[in-house]
């Protein structure tokens, strides 16, 4: 969007105010809840503030789908649904697997892409873009403009990106993730964490370098390149210097094989009694649930004062501990200080 905008292009940035009030399917056969009008608020301030890092708000024009659907009548819904037909909604890959699985599919589903195609009708959009995932619902909105004696847009898919992990798609629920509002120091570090393998499809979907830069990169030390990469995302969204200096602090803590130091930003937890490693990291935040823990124990990725540890039902007795999940989360836990 940004370098469609760059050429002079005018740039909506739709936010589904009404559409996130219906619930989508995620893509892993299973529903989507609805959201209350209180997250819907509070996710749309996060979209705006996060896509403002990439866009230009000077040329970038922002809206709801609550515009259009919010004052709609049921009779101009109806003359909406009359226009598409069942057997071609159910043709949406998840829809048909769903069917052959015996899931079930709940009519707010059904409607959803018909709300969704609605919107290139009521923005008379000549181009949207979105994931993979989004064709079928993108197409619809396609064949509503047909209906509409509007010239179809042309529809843009983009791949999804995987998440630090190299296998599920990047997502905050799975704690694989590089947040767009996080520090410096923690977005370099999560990106030197990738495998080398993966650090060159990121360099493909995130890094605006010319390919040929790319193509020398590889035939360099693949550390070199990953830290090429870190410091072309951290300095996009935030500075050269702030790159520097998550540069800097990556050295000291990894650079001559130091693995225990931890930073001296670290969030602190104090609990009154001993617990165990699993219960330290979900209630530190270093991972977002039992079984990521369980994870990232099992791959030998959390370590204690510097000690590969895989057990999470190793007892933490009252102490001291600098625990790290992965290479860049850190907490410091202490037992018995409360």
């Amino acid at each position: 969007m940004r370098q469609f905008q760059d050429q002079g292009h005018k740039i909506i940035f739709l936010i589904g105010d009404f559409t996130a009030r219906i619930g989508d399917p995620t893509g892993k056969n299973v529903t989507r809840p609805a959201l209350s009008e209180a997250e819907i608020k509070e996710n749309s301030l996060t979209y705006q503030r996060q896509v403002f890092k990439i866009l230009d708000p000077a040329k970038t024009e922002v809206r709801f789908n609550s515009e259009w659907f919010q004052d709609m009548k049921l009779n101009e819904f109806i003359k909406i649904a009359a226009k598409y037909s069942v057997a071609r909604m159910i043709e949406r890959d998840d829809f048909k697997k769903r069917l052959v699985e015996g899931r079930p599919i709940s009519m707010h589903e059904i409607l959803y892409p018909l709300v969704q195609g609605y919107d290139s009708v009521a923005l008379k959009a000549d181009l949207e873009m979105g994931g993979q995932d989004q064709l079928f619902n993108l197409l619809v909105g396609r064949d509503l403009m047909r209906h509409y004696d509007l010239e179809p847009q042309c529809v843009l898919t983009m791949p999804l990106l995987e998440g630090l992990d190299g296998h599920e798609k990047m997502s905050k629920s799975l704690g694989n993730y590089v947040g767009l509002e996080e520090d410096a120091n923690s977005q370099f570090g999560k990106l030197m964490s990738i495998s080398d393998t993966l650090m060159w499809r990121y360099f493909e979907l995130l890094s605006l370098k010319p390919k040929s830069d790319i193509e020398k990169l590889k035939q360099g030390h693949p550390k070199d390149a990953k830290v090429s990469l870190a410091m072309e995302i951290v300095t996009r969204f935030h500075d050269a210097h702030a790159a520097q200096a998550a540069l800097e602090q990556f050295n000291s803590l990894f650079g001559s094989g130091k693995r225990s130091e931890i930073p001296d930003d670290a969030p602190v937890f104090k609990f009154a009694n001993a617990l165990t490693l699993m219960q330290a990291i979900t209630q530190s935040e270093l991972a977002p649930s039992s079984s990521e823990a369980k994870r990232l124990l099992k791959q030998g990725s959390v370590s204690v004062n510097g000690e590969r540890c895989e057990d999470g039902q190793q007892v933490l007795e009252p102490g001291s501990y600098a625990l790290r999940v992965g290479k860049t989360r850190w907490a410091k836990i202490e037992v018995g200080a409360v």
